[in-house]
């Protein structure tokens, strides 16, 4: 494998007799990974290799090692050109995505009573790894219409507003699911965990805007300085998981009747508009929307609780995925092209002006957001014009730490202790949880943030810093 700088923050990579298309990092040298104890930088090459790839394989400035494709993978197959879908290249949490929702209230309303607005939280959001919901489902049938609908569904069933799928990716449900693709085992998994966080990285985070980088873009994102926001990081639960074990089953199955070979097994991949192809597709969508309904009900019951505590209403800036291959159209070769875009670990960046933009965010661009991890900063941006890889961006500080490496070098008390002492209250569903997310687990978000606006992925426009965090 070859691994040259082509400018500030683009690598190429590069494995001999392989490459279809070139891999191309978006990164400085600083936030590279080691090749020799991380392989992304080889998932990176491999993804280059899949039938029907343009221009290239993309990593975001957030790279690490995932399932088949790296985690901040982006890649475009060509669906007139037999191109195909990969699960590896969506992940295992289908529609792990971020909401982020800002207060009428500013940071001197919370005073001494962020105390009592963690412990509410605490007992409201379930977590961990297990069942536990804000919404207990009656069925199958009620679980479809989630499926089908998404947080369209959770709006109508009177949780959450209008506006809310107005400011939410895909206006809150991806049309094309397909709940028919869903095995009966995915199934059981969502029926009890709609409406929770889950484990691992994902959290609900107390925030305060602590710096506007364009106050213009900010008024129209809602965002003003000392401002209250929350931010939730969760995704589809068992249900995703299930999903996609299920279709990797399939497409390995059935690649040999396509001539399909990849160089790692976990890309296993069929042409997007195949039989199967289009199950999966259909079946990764219904996840998407289980993802979406599911950050819609943590929000109303974040909602409940700041209306409670302090009488305030918490309006959302937006909704976006992060694990999600969608069939777009782009610009290539002088001529508009049907695309299966796979963003692994990436999201979606819009610039201004685009047709799947909120009329109020057109001026704007997309609200891009980008968290940190536990005690650090996190941003909102904006989608810039000319981005590179097909209007992707990376989805947050990325790991250079394996949990277990993290777990055997802090401890999760001793944690909770040094940001409590620096003013960011913590409510953990475990210890070990705790330490798997300290903070030296991931890069500089700092950094990233230089990096993705350096590369001409998207745009800062705030910093927001926690206060106080839920964890998984």
């Amino acid at each position: 494998m070859r691994i040259a700088q082509e400018g500030p923050y683009r690598f190429r990579v590069e494995q001999e007799g392989s490459m279809r298309v070139p891999g191309v990092v978006f990164a400085s040298p600083a936030l590279l990974p080691d090749p020799a104890a991380d392989e992304a930088l080889q998932q990176v090459a491999d993804v280059a290799a899949l039938p029907g790839i343009v221009v290239a394989s993309y990593a975001m400035p957030d790279v690490h090692w995932g399932y088949g494709f790296p985690i901040g993978g982006v890649a475009a197959t060509d669906i007139q050109a037999d191109g195909v879908v990969s699960p590896g290249g969506v992940g295992f949490d289908i529609s792990c995505g971020v909401r982020l929702l800002a207060a009428d209230l500013d940071r001197g309303a919370i005073g001494s009573r962020l105390g009592a607005l963690m412990d509410r939280l605490d007992h409201t959001i379930p977590r961990g790894p297990g069942r536990g919901a804000v919404w207990s489902l009656t069925g199958r049938a009620q679980l479809e219409e989630i499926l089908t609908d998404g947080a369209r569904y959770a709006v109508r069933a009177g949780h959450g507003t209008t506006r809310d799928l107005e400011r939410c990716e895909d206006a809150g449900a991806v049309i094309d699911a397909t709940p028919k693709a869903v095995s009966g085992r995915a199934e059981q998994r969502g029926l009890g965990q709609l409406g929770s966080l889950g484990s691992g990285n994902h959290f609900l985070e107390i925030q305060t805007v602590d710096q506007i980088y364009d106050d213009t873009v900010a008024k129209a994102f809602g965002l003003h300085p000392g401002q209250i926001c929350v931010m939730i990081h969760c995704g589809s639960r068992g249900l995703g998981h299930q999903i996609c074990t299920d279709h990797v089953r399939a497409m390995q199955t059935a690649m040999p009747q396509y001539g399909i070979a990849v160089p790692d097994r976990q890309l296993a991949c069929v042409p997007a508009d195949s039989p199967e192809g289009r199950a999966y597709l259909g079946a990764m969508a219904a996840a998407a929307n289980y993802g979406r309904a599911n950050r819609q009900l943590l929000a109303e019951a974040t909602r409940r609780a700041f209306a409670t505590l302090y009488g305030a209403t918490l309006d959302l800036v937006y909704d976006v995925s992060h694990n999600l291959a969608k069939i777009e159209t782009h610009q290539l070769d002088g001529r508009r092209r049907r695309l299966c875009v796979h963003r692994k670990g990436a999201t979606r960046a819009l610039p201004p002006g685009h047709p799947d933009l909120p009329a109020d965010l057109s001026d704007a661009g997309q609200p891009v957001l980008i968290p940190g991890t536990m005690g650090t900063a996190s941003y909102v941006l904006t989608g810039v014009p000319g981005n590179p890889a097909f209007n992707s961006t990376c989805h947050g500080a990325g790991r250079r730490q394996s949990r277990h490496q993290a777990a055997r070098t802090v401890r999760g008390k001793d944690l909770r202790e040094r940001l409590e002492a620096a003013g960011i209250a913590v409510r953990g569903a475990s210890w070990r949880g705790l330490a798997e997310e300290a903070p030296t687990a991931y890069k500089d978000i700092d950094a990233v943030i230089v990096t993705a606006e350096g590369a001409g992925l998207c745009r800062k426009i705030a910093r927001l810093v926690p206060l106080g965090v839920i964890k998984g």
